[in-house]
């Protein structure tokens, strides 16, 4: 009767083990995928000389008021000297060649503002040096090219618009400066906006991806690059984002030939249409794009487009919301026609808009109400004007106040911390300021301190700021 017993829980555990050795062997082999692409990912270094010194840095991280202001204050004092001799800035990313002379494609921001730039191959000693061909700051894309005494291996795109959620991936690259790692992992959605600019629409695995992995490749099983490694979430493990292969190759086109990514131009500030807005407008759902102001002179006015409009369909095409939007017209060139389709005091209306051409200046002259605005002033690299009752409601405020920042020189330290346009200047150091006058008060007062603490509103969100005074 034991034997027995002992046969059937042996039975009994082999049925078990069974399935799993059976999905155990089914499981992928990536050695032949790996050591095939991974000859064709490089491992970029980069070199850029900064003048700030080490207690210049500490004091832009410490608001005035901050218990270890002072304490960062004199020890800037003390490495003064020290503080204004010029450093290097070193850095790491990743790239894959795409064409067999050198052309390599990365990340804007592997390479943006390096001096130098360097890029080294599994199994070859030699670092070349490279030079910037194209970038694009909106995509985050870049194109480099290296000069090679023999033709070098590449790899292809693949199509990123048949991919499915589940699908195996693997990322190759260079982490924390460990050239040649290999991570698998699958696609674990679509289409995610995780605010890092206008066109966001990237992949997402869990294949782990790290510092130094950004610009280099996310291949499907075939070998084809179907995404570039551009972003993680520091604040959690295996959630990697990727640049979709069907929107990267379009810019990289672009670049490759020294041009600056040509997009289409509406002429509008939109925003999402919410549930309340939504009945409010007699629409079914919450969709398309609600029109908060339009551009004198710009594309849309002459088409016919008027504020408050919904944008409903592009070209055939459903928008999903006002993200959408942007990518739809971004995706047509200059001088395209847009069929649009409109909700208009409760019915569908029809225009044709010849589209213009997207560009900072553009892009700043439709900052809401700026058509309508008084005086613009440039303070600390930014241009700013107070913010009108018009801008007030397009942004969101509850009433007109602070700043609106119309543009920013990327070159000074407002555009190095980040600030865009679009963000609204609410305070420095800590005391309210509505007009420019009231900015350049505080700026005057306190510029014995050697920074300005500014307080930022953006889509809702406070956030602070800290710009030098000595630059």
């Amino acid at each position: 009767m034991i034997r027995k017993a002992k046969i059937l829980t042996l039975a009994f555990a082999f049925l078990m083990v069974a399935p799993l050795a059976a999905r155990a062997g089914s499981l992928p082999v990536f050695t032949d995928l790996a050591a095939k692409a991974g000859k064709a990912v490089a491992f970029i270094s980069t070199e850029k000389t900064a003048k700030s010194g080490p207690g210049q840095q500490f004091r832009q991280q410490v608001p005035p008021g901050h218990p270890f202001y002072d304490f960062f204050k004199q020890f800037d004092q003390f490495f003064g000297q020290q503080g204004q001799q010029p450093r290097i800035q070193r850095g790491q990313g990743s790239g894959f060649i795409i064409s067999s002379d050198g052309l390599i494609v990365t990340n804007n921001h592997v390479i943006d503002g390096a001096d130098k730039v360097t890029v080294k191959f599994q199994d070859d000693k030699k670092e070349y040096a490279a030079k910037v061909v194209g970038a694009d700051r909106e995509t985050d894309l870049a194109v480099i090219r290296i000069k090679a005494d023999h033709p070098l291996p590449t790899l292809k795109f693949g199509n990123s618009d048949e991919l499915q959620v589940g699908e195996w991936v693997i990322a190759i690259g260079n982490p924390y400066g460990l050239d040649n790692t290999v991570t698998a992992g699958i696609i674990s959605a679509k289409h995610r906006i995780i605010g890092a600019g206008p066109f966001d629409n990237f992949l997402q695995t869990d294949a782990s991806i790290n510092p130094g992995n950004s610009g280099g490749p996310l291949l499907n099983m075939d070998g084809e690059v179907i995404g570039i490694n551009t972003a993680i979430n520091a604040a959690a493990e295996n959630i990697g984002f990727a640049i979709p292969s069907s929107q990267a190759a379009k810019i990289i086109d672009q670049l490759k030939e020294g041009k600056s990514p040509q997009r289409g131009w509406l002429g509008v500030t939109i925003q999402r249409v919410s549930e309340t807005q939504a009945k409010a407008l007699g629409l079914a759902e919450p969709t398309g794009a609600l029109v908060a102001s339009v551009g004198k002179g710009h594309p849309a006015e002459k088409g016919g487009v008027k504020q408050g409009d919904v944008i409903l369909e592009v070209n055939g095409m459903k928008v999903e919301d006002n993200n959408d939007l942007l990518k739809k017209i971004a995706g047509l060139a200059p001088g395209d026609k847009a069929n649009l389709v409109l909700w208009r005091n409760g019915k569908k209306v029809r225009k044709t808009v010849t589209l213009g051409t997207r560009g900072e200046k553009t892009m700043a002259s439709m900052v809401p109400g700026s058509q309508d605005r008084g005086a613009v002033d440039t303070v600390l690299g930014m241009e700013l004007a107070a913010v009108t009752d018009k801008e007030a409601q397009a942004l969101g405020l509850d009433k007109a106040y602070g700043l609106l920042v119309i543009a920013v020189d990327q070159a000074t330290p407002a555009g190095e911390e980040g600030i865009r346009q679009g963000d609204v200047v609410v305070q420095a150091n800590q005391q309210d300021v509505n007009t420019v006058d009231d900015l350049k008060r505080v700026i005057e007062r306190d510029k014995k301190r050697g920074a300005v603490m500014l307080l930022i509103k953006r889509q809702g969100q406070n956030s602070f700021v800290a710009l030098p005074l000595d630059k």
